[in-house]
């Protein structure tokens, strides 16, 4: 079952499937009124989304930043930003640096155990806006050497890239500066990282320290009781409520428009933050 809101939302620009109009066509088929675009550490999906929006749909323009807090991980959500303005175009140019050299100590990890990838599909890797571990999991697995996507992270995962994220306050005030809304995605994990409740009462305090502004409590891979609970952990902050699917189109199983596993639909009158963009 598919809600009409979806503010979490990824596409080719980072590692969706989807090129921005087919997102966007994709919600209007099916419903969806108002779509978040959030690619990773990237603003050029969003603006290319801009250009051409269809009739019907109200298209948030958005980022999703990986960021780093004294208490751990973290990514943030920046909703109706302008994706032009300085502070943060900055900050992404910064998360895109460490992109592309976290990419190429990859490449170099892989190639010192005998996984040579063709040179031709690196260097079309090395155009992506946002190439990251799920674009070379793509690649170990058309050329042999994973049988699935999950052989290929965990290939992936004897890696280490250093220093592959910038300050949560940094990508808080960048988002903030740009006249969007920071929202904390998935504040108890995504779909390869688990966040604990004491990971997480540690980091929220911080957060809200920096000026964080929403929880996205509504998220596919959470049962409707952890989404509750999330709700009462934003209220208790006065932080607005948000959710979205973190559809990645084929990359993915999550459904455009699911808020919680179950699927359920989700009143929109709960999501607090859509009266603040």
């Amino acid at each position: 079952m598919s809600n009409t809101v979806d503010l979490h939302t990824h596409s080719m620009a980072s590692d969706g499937t989807d090129s921005p109009r087919e997102l966007m066509a994709r919600a209007v088929a099916q419903g969806i009124t108002t779509l978040a675009l959030t690619d990773h550490d990237t603003l050029s999906g969003v603006q290319e989304a801009l250009r051409d929006i269809p009739r019907g749909l109200r298209l948030v323009p958005g980022v999703e930043m990986s960021c780093r807090g004294r208490a751990g991980k973290c990514h943030i959500l920046g909703l109706g930003v302008d994706p032009l303005a300085p502070e943060l175009v900055k900050a992404v140019k910064e998360l895109a640096r460490l992109r592309r050299e976290k990419l190429e100590t990859r490449i170099r990890f892989l190639a010192e155990r005998g996984i040579d990838l063709p040179a031709g599909e690196l260097e079309s890797l090395r155009c992506v806006p946002s190439a990251g571990k799920p674009h070379l999991a793509g690649l170990l697995i058309k050329y042999g050497f994973a049988g699935n996507r999950e052989e290929a992270f965990q290939i992936l995962r004897g890696c280490r890239t250093g220093r592959d994220r910038i300050g949560a306050e940094s990508a808080v005030q960048a988002i903030l500066a740009a006249g969007g809304i920071p929202v904390w995605a998935h504040p108890r994990g995504g779909v390869d990282e688990t966040v604990g409740e004491a990971e997480f009462r540690a980091l929220l305090p911080e957060l809200t320290s920096y000026g964080l502004v929403g929880l996205e409590c509504f998220y596919s891979l959470y049962p409707l009781e952890l989404c509750r609970e999330l709700e009462a952990a934003a209220r208790e902050r006065d932080l607005l409520i948000s959710g979205g699917s973190d559809y990645h189109g084929k990359n993915k199983t999550v459904p455009l428009g699911r808020l919680c596993a179950q699927g359920a639909e989700i009143p929109m009158e709960e999501l607090s933050v859509l009266k603040a963009l």
